[in-house]
């Protein structure tokens, strides 16, 4: 009976993985031919609707594209990862990664054949998934060993449209290091990640190309080549299993929350306005790299805490506790710090009133209920202050109403005094105007008696 229960398990997975993986035919101008596609889309695609999703291409489809899948789902399930679209390129057929992706010997660039293939990626493909899907602008594409090499083509051209590229156990060509080196040396514009692996179960003139290349892009200092070289003590076929996850976590690490080295690197030495800063930052980038808007995790929150209440006094934590109560309004975190904020600056009744707020969020029978009162008892036991500053807080309103009253009455006076100023001067101006009709009128009536005496 466990036996059965595991294997229908294992089955509806399987159904499930299954149910989200399409075939295509896709019909390509530029090759002339009929060429198979593999599509996963994820579950969420048709339930989200406004939501965008990164974009992956894999060369040798027939066999990369379940490992990569797998991984990804796995990925994703564990937030370390956006979810992807992903398109697997079948090119067993015939052989046809031979043809698609093979190099010049002379000149290390495409043949005739692999630039027509080239071209039916970089524009045919690319154009037909852009209309079909809700697509982020992050995109990463993938090849293993001849199919590697040809990733890199798409590295050095003027204006990359990939942003990141997987190079599983890549059998460079033997000009293909100096292409990277001159096209990555000069890169500067947007941010690149470049994963390539190999082992001793490659021979040793593919090995050593693959290390010329490593040290190569470990020599370029540039903070927008994001690069990670791994060597495998296994077999080829092993290392690809390996390689895949190894990767998405190097190119995706953006994506996860803070990580210790994360933390270390770039944030532990930072002042509590620029903590806060990089941690909005960061999702920012990932709504828009990934087309995932997700909030910031309380982890997030968590590891820059100590930040904003060591440092500065605790000056930030109202900043940060209203940052939270934007996220998560129903959380009592928010009211914890803005409470800690007010108990910090002596304002005792203020942090009573947030704690207070915060442990009404709370499942009373819950664990941190009862270690998140203490909070309130603290403040409770400076009740003395609190009746002080109540009693302070009473005369200054009551400072503040005498001040309002003889604002007011003030400014009575002033208008009366004005408006009386108003009337003087209106009379004044129509006994002058008076006086003027006067004058004119004894002007008219002496030029009469002027007139009627001639």
């Amino acid at each position: 009976m466990k036996n059965l229960i595991i294997l229908l398990v294992i089955f509806s997975t399987s159904l499930s993985f299954g149910q989200n993986i399409k075939y295509k035919d896709f019909n390509s101008i530029e090759l002339g031919t009929t060429r198979k596609l593999k599509v996963y889309v994820p579950e969420s695609y048709k339930k989200d609707t406004a939501r965008l999703y990164p974009l992956t291409i894999l060369f040798d489809g027939d066999y990369l594209f379940d490992v990569y899948v797998g991984n990804a789902k796995l990925f994703a399930q564990r937030d370390k990862a956006p979810e992807q679209i992903i398109v697997g390129i079948i090119q067993g057929e015939n052989k046809a990664r031979y043809t698609d992706c093979a190099y010049d010997k002379i000149n290390g660039l495409p043949t005739e054949n692999s630039d027509r293939f080239y071209r039916f990626v970089r524009s045919e493909l690319l154009d037909h998934l852009e209309t079909t899907y809700r697509l982020s602008p992050f995109r990463t594409l993938v090849g293993s060993t001849l199919t590697a090499n040809f990733v890199n083509f798409f590295v050095i051209e003027n204006e990359p449209v990939f942003d990141a590229f997987i190079n599983i156990n890549p059998y460079f060509s033997p000009d293909m290091p100096t292409f990277l080196q001159n096209k990555l040396s000069e890169q500067s514009k947007n941010k690149l990640y470049y994963y390539l692996n190999s082992g001793k179960y490659n021979s040793d003139k593919k090995h050593k190309r693959i290390e010329q290349v490593a040290y190569l892009l470990n020599d370029i200092n540039s903070p927008n080549i994001l690069y990670k070289y791994d060597t495998f003590k296994s077999t080829k076929t092993a290392s690809i299993g390996q390689a895949i996850p190894s990767a998405l976590a190097h190119i995706f690490d953006i994506y996860s929350a803070i990580s210790k080295e994360e933390f270390k690197l770039n944030v532990q030495h930072l002042s509590p306005p620029d903590a806060i800063d990089y941690v909005q930052n960061k999702y920012i980038e990932i709504d828009y790299l990934f087309g995932t808007n997700i909030k910031i995790r309380e982890r997030d929150i968590y590891a820059i805490e100590s930040i904003i209440i060591d440092q500065e006094n605790g000056d930030y934590l109202a900043e940060f506790g209203e940052m939270i109560n934007r996220l998560y309004p129903e959380s009592p975190l928010s009211d914890y710090y803005i409470g800690m904020y007010h108990e910090k600056a002596g304002k005792y009744k203020q942090a009573l009133k947030n704690y207070k707020n915060g442990y009404a969020k709370m499942d009373e029978n819950g664990g941190d209920a009862e270690s998140y009162y203490q909070n309130i008892e603290r403040v409770l036991n400076r009740q003395d202050e609190i009746i002080i500053q109540e009693e302070l807080e009473d005369e200054e309103r009551k400072a503040k109403k005498e001040e309002e009253k003889a604002y007011k009455e003030e400014y009575k006076n002033n208008k009366k005094a004005k408006e009386e100023e108003l009337k003087k001067n209106r009379d004044a101006d129509k006994e002058e105007w008076k006086k003027k009709k006067d004058d004119d009128k004894e002007m008219r009536d002496k030029y009469r008696k002027k007139r009627n005496d001639k």
